[in-house]
Order: structure tokens, then C-alpha cells, then sequence
């Protein structure tokens, strides 16, 4: 990571190695374009950070567009990463804070977290697998992290899941998602799938719940019982 470690540079920095960690190896891929909308900012002001991160050797940039980690970026998008979801499950095991509310304060702690107190946090969190959305923390030997799921609005009627966690989504549909019980962990039956587009019918802890199709895209199902942490 670059030395100047509190700067907004340094800031600016982990957010970028964030989003083309979630975007490469989670996601889509990290083309210019989809980093631009992933960030909310301007593709020129992208390009500008890219070429700045090329020089310093943490990605290259592909003649066709996308942006790929370099083994120095993984290392600094895998730390950047890891810091970000346990503070996730700091802030939502042990301050009890909702799952909605942590992702900003996450981003705001992250940038603290030291080596030592990235030990002491996976001691006393009990070395989670996933942040409190499903999110799998990156293992240290930068090993790829399996695929946490496919969506709940792929799986048959008829059939059983268990939720295993979200896309990322707004925090309004976090507080919703919360609200009706589709978190990590749930067992869900799928009972009805309308036509063209209509809502998805599950049944979750004994009621019938009807979520519309964009919904069940962001909740993301495994066959069977998920390990989560």
C-alpha cells in the first residue's frame, strides 16, 4: 500500500482496490466502465486513478478494457478486503449493530485496522468465513474464495435452499431483506414462480412471502446446508 497511509490518497486507494477485487474475482470483471459505475464516479477520473495504479504496479490494464489485479495488487486488494469484512462482523457480532447500517462504518474502520488487530479480531470473532452479508473474507494465501451462491431467483419451485447471502445492495433493501427474514443461514422453499417477470412466492419460518423477481436476483441461495462461518 502506498506510505502515505492516512492520506486521501491512501483512502482513494482501497477503495479502487475494493471495488476491482469485488469486480474480478466476484463479479462481472472490472472493466473501466463498470469500475466508473461500481464507484459513482467519472470514467475520465478512473482512468486518471488506473494510471496511477499501473505505474505503481497493482494492475494492468487490458487492450480490451479490463482491469486485472497484478500478484502486488492482489495482495493489497486481499488485505484491503479482509479489514473490511471483519470489521463488518465486529460492528454486526459485537456492537450488535444491523446489517444495514455497517458497510459505511466498515469502510471508516477498515483504514485503522492493523496487522495486530487484524489477529486479535479473528480471534475473538472465531475466524468468520463470510462478512454479515455472505461475502467470503479473501483467505491470506490469496487463494480464490468459492462462489457463494447463485441467485434465489434461479432456483425451481418446489425446491429448498438456504440463503447464503446478498448481492450489494442498498441499505434500505438490507433493513427489508432483515425484516422479512431472508438473511444468511435461512431455509427457504421456493413455492411459486409467476410468468413474465411476476414475483417469486418462498416460504420462510412457516409464511408465505411474495418478493418481486429484482429481489430475488440480490438474494443469493445454495442447495442444502451453507457453511457460513
Amino acid at each position: 500500500m502506498p506510505t502515505h497511509s492516512h492520506s486521501h490518497f491512501a483512502e482513494s486507494f482501497e477503495m479502487y482496490m475494493k471495488a476491482i477485487y469485488r469486480l474480478e474475482l466476484e463479479g462481472p470483471g472490472a472493466a473501466t466502465s463498470v469500475l466508473a459505475t461500481e464507484l459513482g464516479i467519472s470514467p475520465a477520473s478512473v482512468s486518471g486513478m488506473l494510471k496511477k495504479l499501473v505505474g505503481e504496479g497493482y494492475v494492468e490494464h487490458e487492450a480490451r478494457g479490463d482491469v486485472r489485479l497484478t500478484h502486488k495488487g492482489l495482495e493489497a486488494a486481499v488485505r484491503v478486503v479482509r479489514r473490511n469484512r471483519l470489521a463488518e462482523r465486529l460492528l454486526t457480532d459485537v456492537l450488535g449493530m444491523p446489517w444495514d447500517d455497517v458497510h459505511a462504518e466498515a469502510c471508516i474502520l477498515e483504514h485503522a485496522i492493523t496487522e495486530r488487530v487484524e489477529e486479535r479480531l479473528i480471534d475473538i470473532l472465531g475466524d468468520p468465513r463470510t462478512c454479515p452479508h455472505g461475502h467470503p473474507i479473501p483467505p491470506r494465501d490469496l487463494s480464490r474464495p468459492d462462489p457463494i451462491g447463485e441467485p434465489l431467483a434461479q432456483a425451481d419451485a418446489g425446491s429448498d435452499a438456504t440463503v447464503c447471502g446478498v448481492t450489494e445492495v442498498p441499505p434500505e433493501m438490507l433493513r427489508y431483506l432483515g425484516e422479512i427474514g431472508l438473511r444468511p443461514g435461512v431455509r427457504v422453499r421456493v413455492v411459486e414462480k409467476a410468468p413474465l417477470g411476476g414475483p417469486v412466492t418462498v416460504e420462510v419460518a412457516g409464511r408465505k412471502l411474495a418478493i418481486s423477481l429484482e429481489l430475488a436476483r440480490m438474494v443469493l441461495v445454495t442447495q442444502g446446508a451453507a457453511v457460513l462461518k
